[in-house]
């Protein structure tokens, strides 16, 4: 029998949502508006993927798992879409972006072997312990500030990543079964991932005003970040916003790095990952039946 629950918080995004929800940090703010732009699509892949890849799956057991997995998944997709519905009324432009972003997903569920995606599904969804492990146990500085709507939504899906961390491997050996293999695509999954960055920092670049956000949209690609960062040094230009994660400590970080790196070899098991002690506090107040979905005022009054 799985262990993993699915949970049906009721996320309110009916009244005005600020592009920087976090305004003490505009490029974090920027990338978790991103992040739900992307987790409408990747989560849709997922769910489709999934459901092609059931009657392939002859364990009871594992295929139990699957089902509660893509139904965590789509409670995902759906919360995040209010959230980005919510920004789509304040710059309707990003619906071009969104429709995009998820075009980019079809075209790879409609041309990509099963093989492939599930993959691609296990491979980025390995990383997904070590980033928010690093997210979670700097909660205070990135969260906390924030609209707790929002930074709400952003815990629940990122314990629920934790609590489900292992399932999309557990898929792909089920079915495909070829370590190497999924090995040999990191490279065309992290070149697609990239590609579907660009277009929402495009979108987001020509839709939002820069006075609201901030920060080039751009600099969430990795080069041209470094190009940026590396450039505005040497010209010993003021940064006009800090990066991301300034506040996390730096050891922090490169651990964070040194464990993603890790969780893309062939025989990582993403069950033997260091889990963030957020995560048993946020499942104790599920269970306690408080709030979530306004963390910070039910902490106050639970």
């Amino acid at each position: 029998m799985t262990d993993l629950v699915v949970r049906r918080p009721r996320f309110d995004f009916t009244e005005d949502v600020p592009w920087q929800w976090n305004p003490q940090s505009p490029a974090f703010s920027f990338m978790m508006n991103a992040t739900s732009i992307i987790a409408i699509c990747f989560e849709q892949m997922i769910v489709a993927a999934v459901q092609e890849a059931k009657p392939l799956i002859t364990d009871p057991a594992i295929a139990e798992e699957a089902t509660a997995f893509l139904r965590q998944e789509a409670q995902h997709s759906a919360s995040h879409r209010k959230h980005v519905t919510a920004l789509i009324a304040h710059y309707p432009g990003l619906q071009h972006t969104l429709d995009a972003a998820i075009a980019e997903y079809e075209k790879l569920t409609a041309t990509a072997p099963l093989d492939y995606r599930l993959a691609y599904i296990a491979d980025l969804e390995a990383t997904f312990t070590p980033t928010f492990k690093l997210m979670l146990d700097n909660e205070r500085a990135l969260f906390r500030p924030g609209d707790e709507r929002v930074a709400s939504l952003f815990l629940w899906h990122f314990v629920e990543e934790v609590e489900h961390r292992s399932s999309a491997l557990v898929i792909y050996d089920a079915v495909v079964g070829k370590p190497w293999y999924r090995l040999r695509k990191v490279p065309a999954v992290v070149k697609h991932l990239l590609d579907v960055i660009a277009v929402i920092a495009d979108g987001v670049n020509a839709h939002v005003p820069e006075a609201e956000r901030q920060v080039d949209a751009r600099t969430m690609l990795p080069l041209y970040g470094l190009r940026t960062t590396l450039r505005d040094r040497l010209a010993r230009t003021p940064v006009a916003a800090p990066p991301a994660f300034s506040s996390v400590p730096r050891r922090e970080k490169l651990t964070a790095g040194y464990r993603i790196l890790l969780s893309q070899t062939p025989f990582h098991d993403p069950a033997d990952e260091p889990l963030p002690v957020f995560a048993d506090e946020w499942f104790a107040r599920w269970d306690r039946g408080e709030d979530i979905t306004r963390w910070y005022t039910s902490e106050r009054t639970g």
